[in-house]
């Protein structure tokens, strides 16, 4: 099956990558916004903010999932964008720290129903397996070339304007993807076989614990959170206090990374043909490790360069890459289909719980005991990640998806033999 051959995947799949720009451009704006607020004390701004982005996403995206076969998914998807449309509008004309901090949170509330409603309409408009698992990397590519070519973007638009403007970039984004979603037909959500929202909200995260496989997932999020907290939160500081960058060196360091993410996501569709997702992802791991001790030598050091970093931050996201882009498959092979929802949101609300960890010490503990003692928590934190994925995903883990569709939940047996 030609992926791209299908129209309402073709319009998602542009929806989501004009979103992706847009929140691209809100990043770097959102970091150089607490700079000029707060100057040095900016990576505790941001992982502040971040921190609120995270505790939106580990308590909405359940709830999300328990009430989406309730609700017109089309319309939902359309709703948020404007809603995230209208918060990004409003963040140029902040002039407090709490005003970040209330908008970021109105913001992410609205990715936090986003993003896991997303990743389920997938699977049910891309029903070959082969093409699924090409969904799932196209997105990943979609994902780094946003990484990369965003902060590109910023950074060539910062030579002429100032950073608030794009803030602006952000809400047509938002908008224009509100628009290739409502153009496609998106299925309503199946009905789940649990009839209490509560049961819906806490049925994927039963699953992710009595999985092996998804228990390996889970601690593989520690690695990639503790990692990432890394580039996002501290490259800001990092650029203008250590290197003395400027503006635009900020958005060049984050493309950096975004690069190593890109090539990998554009290698791993025929590595994951040949290669079980187990050891892409523990590999990924294991790059992930190197990477946060390349970052602490770096900062021990004291002999802070731009290619040093800028092949630290490489590295980072080629790791990055190793870990997401599989994920996707292994949940759809853990999981009946009417179950996808619970478990997409559950690996959402859990992955984004290992960032609520890392971005506080990322940036609270980096301003306020200094980078290279939260870069050094952070690399102890991904080895820990790794160390306990490699524990706890059996070596002969088959990654299988249910041969038929049921309507019920999984049993603990099934469960075990798909394990």
């Amino acid at each position: 099956m030609r992926l791209f051959a299908l129209r309402d995947y073709r319009h998602l799949f542009g929806a989501q990558v004009i979103a992706l720009f847009g929140t691209g451009l809100t990043t770097v704006a959102l970091g150089l916004l607490a700079y000029d607020l707060a100057g040095p004390r900016a990576g505790l701004v941001l992982g502040t903010a971040l921190t609120i982005k995270m505790v939106m996403y580990v308590v909405i995206a359940p709830l999300a999932a328990a009430y989406v076969d309730r609700l017109p998914r089309r319309t939902l998807l359309v709703l948020l964008d404007v809603i995230r449309a209208a918060v990004v509008l409003a963040l140029p004309l902040v002039s407090e720290v709490w005003h970040i901090y209330v908008l970021i949170g109105l913001l992410q509330a609205g990715s936090a129903a986003f993003t896991p409603t997303f990743q389920a309409v997938i699977p049910d408009i891309v029903t070959d397996e082969a093409a699924y698992t090409r969904a799932l990397s196209a997105s990943q590519v979609a994902s780094t070339m946003e990484s990369l070519l965003s902060p590109v973007l910023a950074a060539v638009a910062l030579t002429f304007m100032s950073f608030d403007n794009l803030f602006l970039g952000t809400t047509a984004a938002y908008l224009i993807s509100a628009l290739l979603v409502l153009s496609t037909r998106i299925p309503d959500a199946r009905p789940s076989a649990h009839t209490k929202a509560w049961d819906k909200a806490a049925s994927g995260i039963r699953t992710f614990f009595r999985t092996p496989r998804l228990r390996g997932v889970m601690a593989l999020n520690l690695v990639v959170a503790a990692a990432g907290s890394i580039v996002v939160v501290s490259t800001v500081n990092y650029v203008r206090d250590r290197l003395g960058g400027g503006q635009s060196d900020v958005a060049w360091m984050l493309a950096s990374s975004g690069s190593g993410t890109l090539v990998a996501a554009l290698v791993l569709p025929r590595v994951l043909d040949r290669v079980a997702a187990r050891s892409v992802m523990l590999t990924g791991a294991g790059v992930l490790v190197g990477g946060t001790a390349g970052a602490v030598a770096l900062i021990l050091s004291g002999a802070a360069t731009w290619a040093g970093t800028a092949a630290v931050w490489t590295v980072i996201g080629i790791g990055m890459a190793l870990i997401i882009t599989p994920t996707g498959k292994v949940l759809r092979a853990s999981v009946e289909r009417n179950a996808i929802p619970e478990v997409f949101a559950a690996q959402f609300s859990l992955s984004h719980l290992a960032w609520l960890v890392t971005y506080p010490i990322a940036g609270w503990l980096g301003t306020n005991a200094g980078l290279p003692l939260a870069w050094t928590v952070l690399a102890v934190l991904a080895v820990a990640g790794g160390a306990a994925a490699l524990a706890l995903w059996p070596r002969h883990d088959r990654t299988t998806a249910p041969a038929t569709p049921v309507t019920g939940t999984l049993t603990r047996a099934s469960l075990s033999k798909a394990a």
